[in-house]
């Protein structure tokens, strides 16, 4: 049986850019991802939750194609077009062409790279592109717990496996993300 598309689910018509229609409903689910987000970054971002909302919703709907068969499907790829922006600012403030953050200092007060939010985000999106090479499974139970903010019980039904089976495969990735961010040494 064919899943309804998220539009009947709320109650909204089925139509061409329907994906619109679904933003006031899912609005505040949308802030609140995205408050969580930046809530790993710089106090100072330039970024505001509404503002990333905003352009993750502009991409969203861009995609003609799409059609949202359940909440969750929409609110992980929502997540997971606001990790790319937020990667894709992080890129951009670090770029040489801007200066790559670069300033003169003293030998005592170089502090490590990923000490800075924005190399932290890198890293770890960086890391999750290689865990998606290993075991595409992995990266995508990070993708839905740490990023999207899923229970272990609804990654479980998202991905049709088993309860244990997330919680092995999330203790797992998490320990390779840390080791590969970490810069293989398990700090």
């Amino acid at each position: 049986m064919a899943s309804q598309p998220i539009q009947r689910q709320l109650g909204l018509p089925d139509a061409a850019g329907a994906t619109a229609d679904v933003l006031p409903v899912v609005y505040e689910e949308l802030r609140r991802l995205a408050s969580r987000f930046l809530g790993h970054e710089r106090p100072d971002h330039t970024l505001q939750p509404t503002a990333l909302v905003h352009e993750a919703f502009l991409r969203l709907s861009r995609q003609d194609k799409a059609v949202w068969t359940n909440p969750e499907q929409f609110f992980c790829v929502a997540a997971t077009s606001m990790r790319r922006i937020l990667v894709n600012h992080a890129k951009r403030r670090q770029a040489v062409r801007h200066g790559g953050g670069r300033q003169m200092l003293r030998i005592d007060e170089v502090t490590c790279a990923y000490e800075q939010p924005g190399s932290m985000l890198i890293a770890l999106d960086d890391a999750l592109a290689g865990l998606a090479e290993i075991d595409p499974r992995k990266a995508r139970i990070v993708e839905l717990r740490y990023f999207a903010g899923f229970q272990i019980e609804e990654v479980a039904r998202l991905l049709e496996i088993s309860v244990t089976t997330v919680k092995r495969e999330w203790a797992f990735a998490k320990v390779w993300l840390l080791r590969e961010v970490g810069g293989g040494d398990g700090t």
